[in-house]
């Protein structure tokens, strides 16, 4: 029998009038944890199973996700406390939302793939990555409300005077070509986003966010395990679906949450030599831990890094950087 830890009812109302209700409910029977969704509807009650496990972590995070997507249809709790993150935005915070909302739900895509186009190019030309010039949410922005001048670019949540001046011109030559049938200052969202046009649109923010968060936990456990199945990276990367250096990655946020990932740091350096290890750690210890390649560079010198095996190099160097934060942080510890 399900022991009941958790229960809370929420209602959908339209027009004032309550046109839906439901319990979320979490529980625990033989050591195992469930929690579902009740859901009354004119043709009865259904019961939906939302979570069946071991990991308490786990189904919290399933319960954030699936929850906000109830919330986002409309429920909402009849007891306060169901929901930890209430909102709490006024002022330029509310403005800033709405105008973001108003943009994803006018899209101008032929534009905003121009727009794509063109910091895919200026990305290129400054060698920098492309969320350093401009964000996805921005070229919406930028795509929906099509400023003219710096002025009006300058209105839009993203938009610096530093980024107007470096990127501003070259963007409003883009606009200026674009026929728009908005107008400025953005006064006029205020009105033509509605307080329940913009919940739903949070809480589908809240949704995507929630559920990477479940996936890269999910993620996480799975490499957990193969860590103590005695996997390899190779073989843990097929069973996770994600790049070397990515898994590596989350072996470095691993170990700052405590986790002992020495087992596979060992297996994956194996072939590499004692006295290079040594070589390695001792360039930590002078050169500090934060950048990689003054690291790699006094290692291996200055033309490693256009050598083809750089990546199996920077691999390395993770991995050791691993043990030395470790060591480090075993020493403080002690002190």
């Amino acid at each position: 029998m399900v022991r009941i830890i958790f229960l809370n009812s929420l209602e959908k109302r339209e027009a004032g009038a309550v046109v839906g209700s439901a319990q979320v409910w979490m529980g625990e029977e033989d050591s195992m944890w469930r929690m579902g969704w009740n859901e009354i509807t004119a043709e009865g009650e259904q019961e939906y199973i939302w979570y069946e496990g071991s990991s308490w972590s786990e189904m919290l995070h399933v319960y954030r996700h699936r929850l906000v997507i109830k919330l986002g249809e409309g429920f909402q709790p009849t007891i306060e406390g169901i929901w930890e993150e209430k909102e709490q935005l006024r002022g330029k915070s509310m403005i800033a939302q709405k105008l973001i909302c108003y943009s994803e739900h006018h899209e101008n895509e032929p534009f905003y793939a121009e727009l794509g186009n063109w910091r895919r190019k200026k990305a290129a030309v400054d060698r920098k990555a492309p969320y350093l010039i401009a964000s996805n949410r921005l070229l919406r922005l930028i795509s929906a409300f099509l400023p003219h001048t710096l002025e009006e670019l300058l209105q839009l949540p993203g938009v610096g005077q530093n980024k107007a001046a470096e990127f501003g011109e070259e963007l409003l030559a883009m606009t200026r070509n674009q026929a728009r049938t908005t107008t400025f200052p953005l006064d006029w969202v205020e009105e033509a986003v509605d307080q329940e046009t913009l919940r739903s649109w949070m809480y589908k923010q809240k949704e995507v966010k929630f559920r990477a968060e479940m996936e890269k936990y999910g993620v996480r456990r799975r490499l957990l395990e193969g860590i103590a199945e005695g996997l390899n990276v190779e073989q843990i990367r097929e069973r996770v679906a994600l790049g070397r250096r990515e898994i590596i990655e989350m072996l470095e946020e691993l170990e700052k949450d405590g986790y002992n990932t020495e087992q596979l740091v060992k297996s994956e350096l194996e072939e590499m030599p004692d006295p290079e290890q040594t070589a390695v750690m001792q360039a930590y210890e002078e050169l500090g831990d934060a950048f990689l390649k003054p690291v790699l560079q006094r290692v291996y010198g200055q033309e490693a890094a256009e050598a083809e095996e750089r990546e199996l190099l920077y691999e390395r160097l993770r991995l050791i950087r691993i043990r030395f934060r470790r060591d480090r942080s075993s020493v403080r510890d002690v002190g």
